[in-house]
């Protein structure tokens, strides 16, 4: 990682303030701190050690009376000097603590400023400073776990790992260009087609953990579909528990996205009941179908509902999916049928039978769900970001292309090349590469203290 230099400057801001029945905290970093801590006290404090002390204002007029506790650098959370002053939760007590820590020499930190110090100074990376904000935004339990799991390095441990294989085909790669005169083709060592199958490998079961930890992270987008009166709504309300959605015999009742968040045994579910897919000349029906075939492209799950005489036709709306999303067939109403309600897994998607109207099968539907959204993952499941699945889809590409000039033309530097840029889409998940206007657009999205 780059090393940067110190910040000249000393940022403050509450931290935790749950209320007058509770303990609030100022957080303080920079250079300034050891100054401020010894003007709230009185004395120099003591390291890492506890001081109950009476904070005073410039005129000394007390303000509260709380801990001070000073971290000095480089072992604390940002790397620099860091002070915590804790008082009572009174956000007014606390407002007047701070305005005062500002006049000794600090300034309103930025949103997510205190753990973007932390990443620059080298305590955190860039994985590991995101499942900070991850596991205070966590909705369940499987949720605040992964986000522990890349807060203590599992997921950027994997990156490494991978980066580290990357570069050694690189080096084999970029060592065999610098021999064009020899007889040998040291490009078509199979050594290097070994590396580069294994990496590839590795790269795809890291793929798959990543987008397993999104699931965890931000919940399992489900997209239902399907002809009108399939009955959607009415697995809308089913799953949901609640009856959330209109439902009627009139086809086209619904004609916007409907959308509810639910919760399975700790996994979250965004379930978005969409307009029935026809043909139609009311032009609002007509925004609802274009809205439900936009909503089933962002997806991570398409539900498919229908019945059994039109499942066979009805998949067609899911062959142009994007690749990645995963396809369920919904039959219902088997209580109609004379078909037993069973699930079999085909090429083209999960089938289940089931009947929102009695029940029977939803117990399947829901486990399967659950399944799809990271439960039982076990405890090595890490937290993920969407962009982090985008840079490992686009070292992917990278290493097919070079699979493709090695097996066709042996171009060596064409070769490197795909493996340098690689390397770089990877070294962006971690921050060993990055821009500025990255960390901007994910610091910014921190509250403020953190």
């Amino acid at each position: 990682m780059t090393a940067h230099a110190p910040h000249e400057d000393t940022i403050a801001a509450v931290a935790s303030a749950p209320g007058a029945a509770g303990i609030g905290v100022v957080r303080v970093s920079g250079p300034r701190v050891p100054a401020i801590a010894q003007a709230l006290l009185g004395r120099a404090p003591t390291p890492r050690y506890a001081h109950f002390a009476a904070f005073r204002d410039a005129g000394n007029h007390l303000i509260d009376r709380g801990l001070l506790l000073h971290f000095p650098a480089p072992a604390s959370y940002t790397g620099e000097h860091v002070l915590e002053v804790q008082g009572h939760g009174s956000s007014v007590l606390l407002d007047a603590l701070l305005r005062r820590i500002c006049e000794l020499g600090a300034r309103l930190a930025r949103p997510g400023e205190f753990t973007e110090r932390a990443f620059l100074n080298g305590k955190l990376d860039l994985a590991q400073a995101e499942a900070v904000a991850d596991l205070i935004a966590a909705r369940s339990q499987a949720g605040a776990r992964a986000a522990l799991q890349s807060m203590e390095g599992v997921f950027s441990r994997k990156v490494d790992a991978l980066l580290q294989a990357l570069i050694a085909l690189r080096v084999h790669i970029e060592a065999a260009i610098d021999f064009p005169e020899e007889e040998i083709d040291f490009l078509a060592d199979p050594a290097i087609a070994r590396q580069l199958h294994t990496l590839r490998s590795q790269l795809a079961d890291l793929l798959r953990e990543a987008q397993r930890g999104v699931r965890l992270n931000d919940g399992l987008r489900v997209a239902i579909i399907g002809r009108p009166n399939a009955g959607k709504s009415s697995l809308l309300n089913a799953l949901a528990g609640t009856e959330r959605a209109i439902v009627t015999d009139i086809a086209g009742t619904t004609r916007d996205v409907l959308r509810e968040s639910i919760s399975l045994d700790g996994i979250t579910l965004e379930l978005a009941d969409t307009a029935g897919l026809r043909d139609t000349h009311d032009p609002v029906e007509r925004e609802g179908v274009r809205r439900a075939h936009s909503e089933r492209e962002r997806a991570d799950v398409v539900l498919l509902v229908t019945e059994a005489q039109h499942a066979e036709t009805d998949l067609a709306w899911l062959h142009d999916l994007p690749s990645g999303v995963e396809r369920i067939v919904v039959v219902n109403k088997i209580d109609l049928d004379t078909a037993n309600a069973h699930a079999e897994q085909r090429a083209d998607a999960c089938w289940l039978w089931l009947s929102v109207k009695t029940g029977e099968g939803l117990d399947s539907l829901r486990e399967h769900l659950k399944q799809l959204a990271g439960a039982g993952s076990g405890e090595g499941a890490f937290s993920a970001r969407r962009r982090h699945v985008s840079a490992l889809e686009q070292v992917a590409g990278h290493l097919d292309r070079t699979a493709g000039v090695l097996a066709d033309t042996h171009a060596g530097e064409l070769a490197a090349e795909e493996l340098r840029q690689a390397q770089h889409a990877l070294g962006e998940i971690t921050g060993t590469y990055t821009s500025d206007d990255l960390l901007g657009a994910i610091f910014s999205s921190f509250c403020i203290g953190k």
